[in-house]
């Protein structure tokens, strides 16, 4: 019998160690799994996880800002939406665009019968980087592109204003 077997702390700390490596281990390989289906899902091919069950987050629509002297466009993709289910609104700085997806899908065989509908609400917020003119606003959607633009009010001029002595 070796003398490191009657000394219980030593057995403890020999166990502990490889309890720590293969702890160590299974961390860095659930870590590796981790951002492999992030890549995948997250990142790398735009697709959301199947096992969502939140259909609110699962469709963002992708919205570009352009501001110039005179005016802020802005356009927001929303690939297969009717019109009648966008809602856009204004509020101080913000243009809010809101709405609804649906799809629906039938297919018919002679052996099968497949239907998948799908619905879900959106919600996108963008603060405008400057005020606008709520009164001129124009928006227009034409293939799933839905366009605003927001005339910029008129901008008060930087003036050098001289302190006066009492």
């Amino acid at each position: 019998m070796s003398m490191t077997n009657l000394m219980p702390w030593r057995r403890e700390r020999r166990s502990s160690e490889r309890e720590g490596e293969a702890t160590y281990a299974l961390d860095t390989f659930r870590q590796e799994m981790d951002r492999l289906f992030e890549d995948f899902f997250g990142r790398g091919f735009g697709l959301s996880p199947f096992w969502s069950e939140d259909l609110e987050s699962a469709f963002t629509p992708r919205v570009d800002v352009v501001e110039s002297d005179k005016e802020i466009h802005v356009s927001a993709e929303l690939p297969g939406i009717d019109q009648k289910d966008i809602e856009l609104s204004l509020d101080n700085d913000v243009l809010v665009i809101r709405g609804e997806k649906k799809s629906e899908s039938e297919h018919r065989d002679r052996h099968t019968y497949r239907a998948e509908r799908t619905y879900g609400t959106f919600s996108r917020a963008v603060r405008l980087p400057a005020e606008v003119d709520a009164d001129k606003v124009d928006a227009t959607f034409k293939n799933g592109v839905l366009t605003v633009t927001l005339p910029k009010t008129a901008v008060t001029v930087s003036k050098k204003i001289a302190i006066k002595r009492e």
